[in-house]
């Protein structure tokens, strides 16, 4: 939402009355959030369930319950706090910024936020029945999250925020929406960074990442399995198509037909612009340093082969040495893994530079943003992990924010000397096509 803009809630509820409280994320002297707004208790009644349309898209017509308003409220990401009868949700929320010029812009993936909502019934995973054949081919922003609301936020964007903020850099917010609707939204920017789990996009968000790239502006990959799906956005954004299909698609064959971005019937594989392929899930290991001398690992005091416990997480990605991988690709850690089911495989974290001289740089694993939240006994996370996540995002910011990171860091290209395979069939990302 634009700032100063009203913040409509349509709200449901059948367990008495709603109080909102607003929540804006940022490092504030360590507590991570400032509340910066309250209502009263509001009357609140259960809304109508809204029945799925033939391609399962949930849409609920509710009405407006409050607005609230927002005028001088500070751009940035933001929590609405919902409480009624000792239960909590949450409202995701971004003010954007008017103008990213000058500034490192932190991108919110609410593509992905909506492809991973289950409520109604309907994601674009599965239907009622659990199974992916009753899946939504199309999903609706106006209907609730599911879960506590903000999974996303909470579990890959509030560290990456928080740490931005703490450095007090000069930052801008987006979402996926400003990027497919504002073309030329990132234009003179320093830098833009993908958080955790940016893995929907349709083709005038990558046109406008790349052009920004391609124009001096430096990007940064927070996370792994980024534009792995190619979606479509209808005219106002409240609607989200993927088939995940180039076959069942109506629209096939058109440049925008929703399937992987690395599959028929128009593959534009992920490794162009992030510089990896996705490669596997679930992943559980140590990140283990391959490039001790690259310059965001400047007096860590790393040597080749130190491991770093528990960094490797979730969902990663792998350097392949094929068609539009760059050719100066540089890996800089390089991490065996296990993923069961499978051969054995690596997550890798690479950095290269292109001639408008943006650097670009992906960790190549969910597990980053994880550590910066802090440990977590799950993914084996400890303090010293959470220590070199910080510091490195620290220094990986700061660097953005001072201009393009090629001038003065060169990427050295070093993929070749992994021996790595160009075979993608280790991982489960699928084959990518090269008609």
């Amino acid at each position: 939402m634009a700032p100063g803009q009203p913040a409509v809630l349509r709200l449901s509820s059948g367990i008495g009355s709603v109080t909102v409280t607003a929540y804006r994320l940022g490092h504030y002297g360590g507590a991570g959030a400032r509340r910066v707004w309250a209502s009263e208790p509001l009357r609140v009644t259960r809304q109508a369930q809204p029945t799925a349309d033939a391609h399962g898209t949930v849409r609920c017509s509710w009405p407006v319950t409050t607005q609230i308003d927002t005028a001088g409220w500070p751009e940035g990401s933001y929590l609405l706090r919902l409480d009624a009868g000792g239960r909590a949700r949450y409202v995701p929320l971004t003010v954007r910024s008017t103008s990213a010029r000058g500034r490192l812009v932190l991108v919110s993936a609410t593509t992905s936020y909506q492809a991973y909502n289950q409520w109604g019934g309907y994601s674009l995973y599965k239907g009622p029945d659990g199974s992916f054949g009753t899946r939504a081919r199309v999903v609706s922003f106006d209907r609730p999250y599911d879960l506590e609301g903000a999974r996303h936020v909470l579990n890959f964007e509030i560290g990456p925020v928080q740490a931005a903020e703490r450095l007090g850099l000069d930052l801008a917010y987006l979402t996926s929406w400003e990027l497919h609707h504002q073309p030329g939204v990132l234009a003179g920017s320093v830098g833009v960074v993908s958080l955790g789990h940016d893995e929907y996009w349709s083709v005038p968000m990558r046109r406008a990442v790349e052009q920004a790239r391609d124009g001096g502006t430096n990007v940064a990959f927070l996370g792994a399995n980024a534009v792995y799906w190619r979606v479509r956005l209808d005219g106002a954004g409240r609607m989200l198509t993927c088939y995940k299909s180039g076959t069942e698609d109506p629209d096939q064959g058109r440049p925008d037909t929703s399937a992987k971005w690395r599959a028929d019937p128009q593959p534009e594989p992920e490794n162009s612009l992030t510089g990896m392929l996705y490669e596997a899930f679930p992943a559980d290991a140590d990140l283990v340093v391959h490039d001790p001398g690259f310059f965001l690992f400047d007096g860590l005091g790393l040597r080749r082969g130190d491991r770093v416990a528990g960094l490797v997480a979730t969902e990663i990605d792998r350097a392949y040495p094929i068609r539009g991988t760059p050719a100066n690709l540089q890996v800089v850690a390089h991490s065996p893994v296990a993923v069961a089911g499978k051969p054995p495989t690596h997550s890798d974290l690479t950095y290269y530079t292109v001639p408008s001289g943006a650097g670009v740089l992906s960790v190549g694993t969910m597990g980053w943003c994880t550590a910066l939240r802090g440990p977590s006994a799950k993914h084996r996370i400890d303090a010293a992990s959470v220590q070199f996540a910080r510091a490195v995002t620290g220094r990986l910011f700061t660097a953005m924010a001072a201009g393009p990171l090629g001038q003065a860091h060169a990427a050295r290209g070093n993929l070749g000397s992994l021996g790595a395979s160009p075979f993608t069939s280790t991982g489960s990302g699928g084959p990518v096509a090269r008609s």
